[in-house]
């Protein structure tokens, strides 16, 4: 075979080169005894390090994944590449020159195309710091960074440099360096032009992206002259080497720090980057033209170990974009087991600029944890509501309620519910508290993706090896001459044949709302199926959900009953509809006002006054609640 590697020097490079050595550039490893080291698999998502490697016999395997093999075969997998790319990187890194069985020593056409675009890159951004330190043409890139307070000795920690103005320098250095025109617009440093080749990056500063190996794969680059129409910001496109959502800028210099220290810090830009660095925080790092996701986790994960210990700062603009980005980041909060906070400077500074107005304390003071992201996410949410009134407050705690049933800590979760009780101004803490403990154990039945075909709601079970069945509700025997069980039949009947006109309004409405026992269960039953709005996106498969959700073949036949039924109005609309939901939640206000009415009884004389008070006030808030449900129907839901 053209090309292979000499049998001698493949183990001169297995031998040469430490297995943990190269895992631990992308894995945090800690000892697992007998002379073997672990860490979280890098190969698929775990919770528990159950990645084992051996120094002294030169191989590692996971015991979750089976996957295994020497230092070569992780190189391969973890970076994707050819056996013979991943030897030639090993030697590079031993200072081992390879033998060829045929072509003599390393001839470069024989070379592995992820190697031969990674040297390239190497090469580039040598050259383009070599443009920025003594290039005449790079004054306005120098005195850009000047402005921002980094000298050239902290442009070459980074690896800074210039791109010049002219149509194709860095294309014709590449090519006297040896590399074809193909490598070169393979690689995202060159683009077509009208005559061949041309350089993609022109007149701007750059910021080399490493990989967590710490090789080149990309570059950002900084417009500075009025006359470049591209947009400020321009990253290398995605290549074989390069994928954005897969990169994070410094993370070749942060991860060791980040391992020791346990702590991520997220900045938004390169220079925040830079300031976080050159003012001794140097954990921060940073995304690359995108919003921070589940890839980005996944190498953090690796790093952080997921210790209970382990934090994860974000910092954010406090303007509207920094607030939504801070929310995407909660979206993934949940996957990390380190703590998560955000951190946003006084003025909405980024750390760039926080570091020239207030020094490099400033810098370092921001990121310490201040708030947890979750508690920034609530009152982003809250805030968007009218806590001044009950419906305000009853939509509020519909939509951060789920949110604080996805905290995976029970503690931690009874906590916060008590944390968005006292942010919405609930008296009742334990309503919410058990509103949310009630979310998560739903979430945790149906593995948050809805219950699975002919699987029991509860366990897991096959139907036909289901035992007695306890979930349904308890309470007083279904009568249909009872008015309220009537109604609540109608809108089950609503929710399930006509649930446009019911959504969202009934996603809202508890299982406690319906007091007769099938239609409690019922009501579960379209929850666990993906609530009415469900239905209104996929009206097909949406009964089919809701039957596969019943916790058993009563709850299923009263599913089936009531999607058959005639509703009892010959015009269907939403007037109807508005009207039914309206008699069952004025029921349920009701019960609840005979219920504190009760607790009121009991503290007349001798309670505490600040409980007699909160009582006093929860009574007056559900008393106006029923005013405006009388008043203005389903418009105050």
């Amino acid at each position: 075979m053209a090309g292979r590697i000499n049998d001698e020097d493949v183990k001169a490079v297995r031998d040469a080169v430490p297995i943990d050595a190269v895992v631990s550039e992308y894995l945090q490893l800690r000892n697992a005894g007998g002379g073997n080291l672990k860490g979280l698999c890098p190969f698929h998502d775990e919770k528990s390090p159950s990645f084992q490697v051996s120094p002294s016999k030169g191989f590692f395997h996971c015991f979750g994944c089976q996957e295994g093999g020497d230092t070569i075969t992780f190189v391969m997998k973890i970076d994707h590449l050819t056996f013979s790319e991943a030897v030639e990187r090993l030697a590079g890194q031993a200072g081992i020159t390879l033998r060829y069985e045929e072509g003599g020593y390393n001839p470069s056409h024989q070379r592995g195309e992820r190697i031969r675009l990674v040297e390239a890159h190497k090469i580039a951004a040598q050259w383009y710091a070599e443009q920025l330190a003594t290039g005449p043409e790079a004054d306005t890139g120098r005195a850009f960074l000047a402005d921002r307070g980094f000298d050239q000795a902290a442009a070459e920690h980074f690896g800074v440099g210039y791109s010049p103005q002219g149509w194709d320098h860095l294309t014709r250095f590449l090519r006297g360096k040896g590399f074809s025109d193909k490598e070169l617009l393979l690689s995202g440093l060159s683009q077509e032009g009208r005559r061949g080749p041309i350089d993609r990056f022109r007149g701007r500063l750059m910021w080399p992206i490493r990989d967590i190996g710490g090789d080149v794969v990309g570059f950002g680059a900084r417009k500075l002259y009025e006359a470049d129409n591209g947009p400020k910001y321009l990253n290398t496109p995605e290549t074989a080497i390069y994928k954005k959502s897969q990169v994070l800028y410094g993370i070749d210099l942060a991860k060791k720090d980040i391992a020791k220290a346990s702590r991520a810090v997220v900045v938004e830009g390169y220079t925040d980057v830079m300031a976080c660095h050159l003012a001794g925080v140097t954990t921060a790092i940073a995304t690359c033209g995108t919003a921070f996701g589940g890839d980005h986790i996944k190498i953090l994960r690796r790093l952080l170990m997921d210790n209970g210990s382990a934090r994860v700062i974000f910092t954010f603009d406090g303007d509207a974009a920094g607030q939504k980005a801070a929310l995407r980041a909660f979206e993934d909060d949940q996957k990390f087991a380190a703590e998560t906070y955000i951190a946003i400077a006084p003025d909405g500074m980024d750390p760039c600029d926080l570091r020239l107005a207030k020094g490099d304390d400033a810098v370092a003071d921001l990121v310490e944890p201040r708030t947890p992201l979750f508690e920034f996410a609530l009152r982003q949410i809250v805030s968007r509501y009218d806590l001044d009134t009950p419906a305000g407050r009853a939509s509020a705690l519909d939509e951060a309620a789920p949110v604080v049933a996805r905290i995976k800590n029970s503690g931690a979760q009874h906590e916060v519910a008590v944390q968005l009780a006292g942010m919405l101004g609930i008296l009742d803490t334990q309503f919410v508290v058990k509103r949310i403990a009630q979310l998560a154990r739903w979430a945790r039945d149906r593995g948050g993706k809805g219950p699975a075909p002919d699987q029991r709601h509860r366990g897991g079970a096959p139907h036909q090896q289901a035992g007695p069945v306890t979930a349904t509700p308890r309470g007083p025997a279904l009568n249909l001459r009872n008015p309220v069980f009537a109604t609540e039949r109608e809108l089950l009947k609503l929710a399930l044949q006509r649930p446009e006109l019911v959504s969202p309004a009934f996603d809202a409405y508890g299982v406690d709302e319906f007091t007769a026992p099938p239609y409690a269960a019922v009501r579960e039953a379209i929850m666990e199926a993906g609530g009415a709005e469900f239905g209104v996106q996929d009206p097909q498969d949406y009964l089919v959900r809701v039957r596969e959700a019943a916790p058993d073949d009563a709850v299923r036949a009263m599913v089936t009953e009531l999607a058959v039924e005639a509703i009892m109005r010959r015009a269907v609309d939403e007037m109807y509809a508005g009207e039914v939901l309206v008699r069952v939640r004025r029921r349920a206000v009701e019960r609840r006002v005979r219920d504190v009415n009760g607790r009121l009884a009991r503290l007349s004389g001798h309670g505490d006054p600040a409980e007699l008070a909160a009582v006093q006030n929860e009574l007056w808030v559900l008393q106006q609640y029923d005013q405006n449900l009388r008043e203005h129907g389903a418009a105050a839901l």
